[in-house]
């Protein structure tokens, strides 16, 4: 049962690492803070859409984080 979650969580971090280098750097600096750089800009579809199958991969890390954690008390 550890090994699946060991499994899942290596494939997933790694999964994650190679999505969050794949995003475009948004450098909005001081205007992110205000959501001013939301007014100018859209995402693309293609940017949603990578947003969520990063938020998938990294749902998966964290899931299997918490199991394991609890598998080794």
């Amino acid at each position: 049962m550890t090994t699946f979650f060991y499994t899942m969580q290596i494939i997933s971090a790694i999964f994650s690492v190679i999505l969050i280098l794949l995003h475009s750097p948004k450098g909005d600096g001081m205007a992110s803070i205000g959501a001013a750089s939301q007014l100018f800009s859209s995402q693309k579809s293609t940017e949603k859409g990578l947003n969520k199958v990063t938020y998938f991969f990294v749902g998966i890390f964290v899931v299997s984080t918490f199991v394991l954690g609890f598998l080794l008390k």
